[in-house]
């Protein structure tokens, strides 16, 4: 596997963007955010994690920050995912695939594309059966529009530290088989946020203490490595999402979360570094989809620690801020 490295100073745009609305709590610890869009663009919905053992769940809202579905029991939920169009029962539904860190395994959830409700579809699906203590344990996870779930524990090895599943249809339910094993690791921190760009075949992962890596052409059989993102964080590397021709990484600090943003055509120069108003951000993600009249350019969504919940930005806010850099 081919390491290239890009280095660079991003330049900061100074405006502060605040949130559109926010979600309500979560009971414990809000995590994770993922976006799931409607074929009714205005009922599209954001799922979200709350990371508790034993009683942690998958929250749903709508687009006012409602809760409209809890999905609760889980134990220690990390991170959550969604994917389109998976074939089940003869039926054709969306999935949210979530990391149940304590069960050391995915739960899946199949998502109804007319009414948006939830329901628990997992099988078989365990994962990292080959290791043991933090190494087993699932935080991250993305998953691919073949219906690969590339997972990340909370610690492994410099080299294979993360490993992929298909997902597959068994008797009504959605079990794992083992794909691949890949990944760099720096020994820093860990590695959690894993977001996958369907369009290039790309595999994002951000290795808190080192920098941001991205695999290239893993689903198609040679993969190339790559990392940035190693100048300008005060905090961990966390969020990753894709939106539009960009790619937005969080930086985790407290009070004012700083968004790394970078054009996904041209990684070795970020396009520059955002303050909002979230606090110590983990999870983030975007979607450039209108969901309805409200949010035409689609929205970003980040996870809030103070208020165990998630922030919920305009995307056209985010835009503003972004073409406010210095010397454009």
């Amino acid at each position: 596997m081919t390491v290239s490295v890009f280095l660079a100073t991003a330049m900061i745009a100074y405006e502060v963007i605040t949130p559109a609305f926010t979600t309500s709590p979560v009971p414990h610890d809000a995590d994770d955010p993922a976006i799931w869009v409607c074929q009714n663009p205005g009922r599209s919905l954001i799922l979200g994690t709350d990371k508790q053992e034993k009683t942690g769940g998958l929250y749903v809202f709508d687009l006012e920050g409602k809760i409209v579905q809890s999905l609760t029991g889980l134990d220690r939920p990390n991170n959550v995912d969604v994917e389109y169009g998976f074939r089940l029962g003869g039926k054709t539904v969306d999935l949210a695939v979530v990391t149940e860190r304590m069960r050391k395994r995915l739960r899946v959830f199949a998502i109804d594309r007319e009414t948006g409700r939830l329901r628990d579809v997992t099988g078989s699906t365990g994962v990292f059966k080959d290791r043991t203590d933090k190494d087993s344990v699932p935080m991250g996870v993305g998953v691919s529009r073949k219906f690969i779930a590339v997972v990340s524990p909370k610690s492994g090895p410099k080299s294979g530290y993360l490993a992929s599943y298909r997902l597959v249809a068994r008797n009504g339910k959605i079990d794992t088989v083992p794909y691949q094993e890949f990944g760099v690791f720096s020994g820093s921190g860990e590695i959690e946020a894993v977001c996958i760009d369907d369009q290039s075949c790309t595999v994002y992962y951000s290795d808190e203490g080192a920098g941001i890596r991205r695999t290239k052409g893993l689903f198609e059989g040679q993969p190339l490595s790559e990392i940035f993102g190693q100048a300008d964080y005060r905090g961990d590397r966390e969020g990753l999402a894709v939106h539009s021709k960009y790619l937005l990484s969080s930086d985790q600090i407290e009070n004012n979360s700083r968004l790394h943003v970078y054009e996904r055509e041209g990684l070795n120069k970020p396009v520059c570094v955002l303050k909002t108003s979230a606090d110590q951000t983990d999870g983030i993600d975007a979607v450039s989809h209108p969901l309805g009249a409200r949010y035409p350019n689609g929205i970003l969504v980040m996870m809030n620690s103070s208020g165990k919940n998630f922030q919920v930005y305009d995307w056209r806010a985010v835009q503003r801020a972004i073409d406010l850099e210095p010397g454009k």
